[in-house]
């Protein structure tokens, strides 16, 4: 079951304008799951919108006042079915903070796995130069509308769920997420752990590389007794990635327990991550960065980083520490630098 982090996560909707959009198949198949992640996100201090498309006709009546009776506090916008559905739901008005679309599966890929976050630039570059990325037929037509719509800054935030028991609330509150989300504009920070929910956040994360057997375990009580040692990389305040601070001597450090939510692979999180804990670092007088992993993703982040693999004899006893595990180093003092 997902962990919610409800003080955390709250603050990036509370105040805000949430639409959500599912037809009438989908609103019929999944009513009071989506009653009931509107009504909690309505308890947070969103401002939430829902529109559907079901047929103003006699049979819908009984229906559409439950919506309304149930809803009171939510706007409801009924397209009619002969409309396009997706233009018609970014078209509403001109500017759009987060629309949330529910469909029948979550987007994939054509290799069958969930495409977790996406920029629009390469959605287009994927479906317009090297082919289909998005296996949903049905979906990829909309896919250009919301592109359209996100880049001429009318939209921060698109998101794409299969419909289902939470599927909001567990999108919304949780680190993993329950389907895409499409954005361009994501505001980057990082510093120090400072709450008790960003040290669960962190453990929780870690947790899903430990899985993978690329992290040795550390646990939730290592990581509250050694907090001053953890930094976290935020996106628009929430935790999405880490990095412990491990002292080696007086110019050297360790980026230890790297590791990105799954949610933002791919979007160069790491990449932020490294360099910024870098530029931290040498601020501080540390001019010699060390890493040890068999992650196949941090070892080609550490290699782009301009990272070098090899045991230096100056770490030989961290290396033993960890046999076995790949060493990246880089320098970044200038007269090392010109002895290369």
């Amino acid at each position: 079951m997902p962990k919610l982090y409800l003080e955390e996560y709250a603050r990036a909707i509370s105040g805000q304008a949430i639409f959500i959009a599912c037809r009438e198949g989908i609103l019929r198949g999944n009513f009071q799951y989506i009653i009931e992640d509107i009504k909690f996100l309505s308890r947070f201090g969103a401002r939430t919108v829902l529109f559907h498309n079901m047929p103003n006709r006699f049979a819908n009546q009984k229906l559409i006042r439950k919506l309304e009776s149930r809803l009171p506090g939510t706007t409801i916008v009924r397209i009619s079915p002969e409309a396009d559905f997706y233009a018609a739901v970014l078209d509403y008005q001109n500017t759009l903070y987060k629309v949330i679309f529910l469909e029948r599966h979550a987007l994939i890929d054509l290799r069958g796995d969930k495409i977790n976050s996406i920029t629009t630039s390469r959605v287009r570059q994927t479906l317009e130069d090297f082919g289909d990325l998005i296996a949903n037929v049905n979906f990829k037509g909309a896919m250009t509308r919301i592109c359209q719509k996100i880049e001429s800054g009318h939209c921060d935030r698109a998101h794409i769920l299969p419909a289902g028991k939470d599927t909001v609330k567990h999108e919304l509150f949780t680190v993993e997420g329950t389907g895409t989300l499409i954005a361009n504009n994501f505001e980057e920070s990082f510093h120090p752990v400072e709450t008790d929910d960003q040290v669960d956040i962190v453990f929780r994360i870690l947790a899903m590389y430990r899985r993978e057997r690329f992290l040795k375990p550390r646990s939730k009580a290592y990581i509250r007794e050694h907090r001053d040692a953890f930094f976290v990389t935020m996106i628009d305040g929430i935790v999405v990635g880490c990095v412990e601070r491990k002292i080696i001597d007086d110019k050297t450090v360790e980026l230890g327990a790297l590791a990105i939510s799954a949610r933002f692979v791919n979007q160069r999180v790491g990449v932020y991550t490294v360099k910024t804990f870098m530029e931290r670092m040498r601020a501080q007088g540390y001019t010699r960065f060390i890493s040890l992993t068999n992650n196949p993703r941090l070892e080609a982040l550490y290699t782009h980083l301009g990272f070098s693999i090899g045991q230096p004899a100056a770490y030989a006893a961290r290396q033993a520490q960890s046999p076995g595990v790949k060493m990246f180093f880089k320098t970044t003092d200038p007269e090392e630098l010109n002895q290369e």
